[in-house]
């Protein structure tokens, strides 16, 4: 398997233009888009094309080549560049500069990759998603990036990279899943909402902030630190970990047992995030006293008053955090840490996003809240050790995306590369089964498998 992996080759790179067309001019961005993690988010898919389409003289790479330059000209933005203006922040200027199409082979096999969960493919991931050059000027980035990888079985894997700033995860699935129907040739569903106005962006006019938010802090520092760097630095891998339909019931019965107060029970979320947050806490041997957060990133398009459209594109995506002791947390049943994310996630209402928007357009730079480590820049927030964050993919229709040589037969995130990065996915089979995608310290994921999967086993977590 070692020489096939090193026969990786890329063939040929293209630049992909929107096929009419499209507004040229400067497009602003809202305080949200403009905040946490800057740099772009990948994402894979797998495919084994059938016998009858190859047959049928399907040339996938000019087939999506062409149906990409037709499905920009109404995602447009993500064919322009990313320009600073004052203040540490952005604007796109939406120039029809294109999106980079990689074109690469492979002489692996899609069985080469097992189930998509480990070894060989955890180490050979970073090679089949596209890599971002960060080290141009940011006006010279494409905002999106593709890689086709063409596999010597006949199958293929698709990944695209999008900038974070420009959309969120709802919004880079709501481009994949139109470009997909372009792709096996029906019409775009439905077109992405782009005016900006309706997630208020930055004027003269600035309300004063009616919460203290708490999430615009720097998470926690490491007892006895002064800086995240030394963490920054220390050698990660990362981890699917798969929860069966059974285990997460059983979590989810252990953490309604200790339930505090009547009410809806905990769901799948709540109570596996406390599971990651508490696992976390022990693997990294914490002392009791040690202060630890966790980032928990909430949708706000259906709790904005009204309602942001669903197809909004750009950044909805509302950070808040749940914080403690890590003594606690761990002493303390599940369900309690479970009541700490859920009252961390009901604090996002109209009034309170509004407000922290209001807190942003306050801030003279913005530079503070934006992670650019990728970039060179550290001074952003740091949520690896004693920190982490989870993301949940569990609602999102991440799955059954058909570019018109049948669905995908997998998918899921990019390589994770930092300290505490950790997302929830549903199990692709249907099976009422989740998958925990983790990054770690080297020297914590060994103790956090552990404790992940002997607390299940036990009657009651400790």
């Amino acid at each position: 398997m070692a020489n096939k992996m090193m026969a990786v080759s890329l063939k040929d790179s293209y630049t992909v233009m929107p096929a009419e067309p499209t507004f040229n001019g400067r497009l602003a961005l809202s305080e949200w888009d403009q905040i946490g993690t800057m740099t772009h988010v990948p994402t894979i898919y797998f495919y084994r094309p059938s016998h009858d389409w190859i047959m049928r003289g399907g040339d996938i790479l000019a087939t999506l080549r062409h149906s990409l330059s037709r499905v920009l000209v109404n995602f447009y933005p993500l064919a322009g560049r990313l320009c600073w203006i004052e203040g540490s922040r952005f604007e796109i200027e939406c120039n029809a500069m294109g999106v980079q199409l990689i074109e690469a082979e492979s002489k692996a096999t899609l069985e080469d990759f097992g189930d998509f969960t480990s070894s060989p493919y955890l180490e050979y991931l970073e090679h089949l998603v596209p890599s971002v050059n960060y080290s141009s000027p940011i006006h010279e980035l494409p905002l999106m990036l593709v890689q086709l990888t063409k596999f010597s079985c006949g199958g293929v894997s698709l990944s695209t990279s999008i900038s974070h700033a420009v959309a969120d995860g709802q919004s880079a699935l709501h481009f994949v899943h139109e470009w997909a129907r372009l792709t096996r040739g029906e019409p775009v569903e439905t077109a992405p909402f782009l005016d900006r106005k309706v997630m208020p962006v930055r004027d003269s006019l600035i309300a004063p902030t009616r919460f203290d938010h708490a999430e615009f802090r720097h998470p926690p520092l490491l007892m006895g630190v002064s800086s995240a760097m030394e963490e920054r630095k220390k050698e990660t891998v990362t981890s699917f970990l798969k929860l069966t339909k059974t285990q997460v019931e059983r979590l989810k019965r252990i953490a309604n047992e200790s339930r505090l107060t009547k009410g809806r029970p905990y769901s799948r979320y709540e109570t596996i995030a406390a599971h990651i947050w508490r696992c976390a806490c022990k693997a990294r041997g914490h002392q009791s006293e040690q202060p630890t957060a966790i980032g928990i990133c909430v949708d706000s398009r259906s709790r904005m008053r009204p309602p942001l459209p669903q197809a909004y594109f750009g950044n909805a995506i509302f950070d808040v955090i749940a914080a403690g002791q890590s003594g606690e947390l761990v002493s303390n049943p599940l369900g309690s840490v479970s009541s700490r994310i859920r009252e961390a996630i009901q604090k996002v209402t109209d009034e309170f996003v509004r407000s922290a928007i209001d807190f942003l357009k306050n801030q003279p730079d913005l530079s503070r809240f934006q992670d650019l480590h990728a970039l060179g820049r550290d001074g952003g927030p740091f949520y690896g050790n004693p920190n982490l964050g989870v993301i949940s993919w569990l609602t999102p229709p991440i799955y059954e995306v058909d570019f018109g040589w049948g669905k995908e037969i997998y998918m899921g995130p990019g390589p994770l590369d930092f300290d505490g990065d950790s997302l929830i996915l549903p199990g692709h089979d249907g099976d009422a089964s989740v998958v925990v995608a983790l990054s770690l310290q080297v020297a914590h994921m060994d103790a956090f498998k552990n404790y992940f999967y002997e607390a299940i086993a036990e009657p009651s977590l400790s």
